[in-house]
């Protein structure tokens, strides 16, 4: 009879290097960034060792970030954080009371 070996992996996020979840993305994004920034540098005329020096301390401090961004908000806070920055921290109503208490019939002409 074959045996298979069952995906324990199910349900988890993407993971790389420690990095999880949206993480990943924001990492990858900002490579891509900075070698098209680059790449760019290059082309314009920018002496090279100018643009590999670029490219190594943006890389680098994009690193530095990323894993800290990971390590402090874990996989979800990040997500959290900015959420919570939208939702608004009080309702205003200006109706008087006797209006909220209305049939909302009457005022659908």
């Amino acid at each position: 009879m074959a045996e298979y070996s069952i995906n324990k992996g199910i349900g988890k996020p993407a993971e790389f290097q420690g990095l999880k979840a949206q993480y990943l993305f924001i990492f990858a994004g900002g490579l891509l960034a900075v070698f098209i920034v680059f790449v760019v540098m290059y082309m314009i005329g920018i002496g090279q060792w100018i643009c590999i020096g670029f490219g190594l301390i943006a890389a680098s401090i994009l690193i530095r970030l990323t894993f800290s961004l990971n390590k402090r908000y874990g996989e979800y806070g990040l997500m959290k954080t900015f959420a919570r920055k939208k939702h608004p921290f009080y309702v205003i109503n200006r109706k008087r009371i006797n209006k909220l208490f209305l049939n909302q019939k009457n005022e659908t002409v």
